[in-house]
């Protein structure tokens, strides 16, 4: 048998997985009866009957879909915990790429968060509107989303059923490291370049939020999230490490480094995502983003810069010199 199946965390994340799935499924089927049959202006029994099928799919989403927010977290934890199994990989980074569903896998999982960020808003709208105005809208993306979660589940069971553990992997170093002296930063940016990239367009997101610049404020948040991405990894992270040459998203998620992984890539993307999806859903539906809505994303973004800056200018109290 397969030694990463007898392992407690993949276990026990197959199964969660394989619940939420099951209980996704028949939430599915209610919401093609009610897209079809919907009519809000009816009266009939039929009608009345789709509404509490309605309340009864979108209670089973909306607690899902929160438990699916922290096993993405939990899959990471599962990932990095298997690195002690997997010859030659120092952390999750070597185990994702252990065979060709990790990454595609890590993706989907990724887009996935994305599409239930932009769901939750839409429930958000619909259950405070009148008539139930965007319910349809909302049961077209659960739809949608349920067939992307179809495939994350094939990737799951694929991904962890054909992980060998006798195969040698790249560890962290060759996947992230500058091979041959090569510049792994976009557009050919230097660390200098990159960190003013990086500060510049915060400062751009909390602008044109508080100036309702809602086009701007999505280009803002989705070149900030590529660009953060690119200073956590390259730059901030050899921080955390205190070694110029260690660079990995996966090594900051461990207990040698207090777990700090979690929260700043957690900050990041829900921070990113609820930006981004907040102001395509005031877009979409017409609707005024609210001040919770700003205050989060501030907030979220916020303890992200502060924590990475934080590290940087610790390490150059203590020491007198940058990396």
């Amino acid at each position: 048998m397969n030694e990463v199946l007898l392992s407690k965390d993949v276990l026990v994340y197959l199964f969660s997985e394989s619940i939420l799935f099951a209980l996704l499924f028949i939430a599915f089927i209610l919401s093609i009866k009610i897209y079809l049959k919907w009519d809000f202006n009816s009266f009939s029994p039929m009608q009345f009957k789709l509404e509490q099928e309605s309340y009864l799919v979108t209670t089973i989403a909306f607690f899902i879909f929160i438990i699916k927010f922290f096993l993405l977290l939990y899959f990471a934890f599962t990932v990095d915990n298997l690195s002690i199994l997997v010859v030659g990989a120092m952390c999750g980074a070597g185990v994702i790429e252990a065979n060709s569903y990790g990454s595609y896998l890590l993706v989907l999982k990724l887009f996935i968060l994305f599409g239930l960020t932009l769901w939750f808003y839409l429930n958000h709208y619909d259950i405070n509107s009148k008539n139930y105005q965007w319910f349809k809208e909302k049961s077209a993306l659960f739809i949608l989303l349920f067939i992307f979660i179809i495939a994350e589940i094939y990737f799951d069971f694929s991904y962890f059923t054909n992980i060998n553990t006798h195969q040698t992997v790249s560890c962290c170093s060759s996947l992230f490291g500058q091979l041959e002296g090569t510049n792994p930063l976009p557009f050919g940016l230097n660390n200098i370049t990159l960190l003013i990239l990086f500060y510049l367009l915060f400062i751009m997101i909390i602008l044109t939020l508080l100036l309702n610049q809602t086009h701007l404020y999505i280009l803002s948040n989705l070149l900030f999230l590529y660009i953060a991405y690119y200073a956590l990894v390259y730059f901030f992270g050899t921080y955390i490490y205190q070694i110029p040459t260690h660079k990995c998203p996966f090594c900051m998620l461990q207990k040698e480094y207090h777990y700090i992984g979690y929260a700043l890539w957690f900050s990041l993307f829900i921070g990113s995502f609820i930006g981004i999806n907040g102001a395509i859903s005031s877009l979409w539906l017409k609707e005024k983003t609210s001040f919770k809505s700003k205050q989060i994303v501030i907030g979220l973004l916020g303890f992200f810069v502060v924590v990475c800056s934080s590290y940087l200018l610790i390490y150059y109290f203590k020491n007198g010199v940058w990396l």
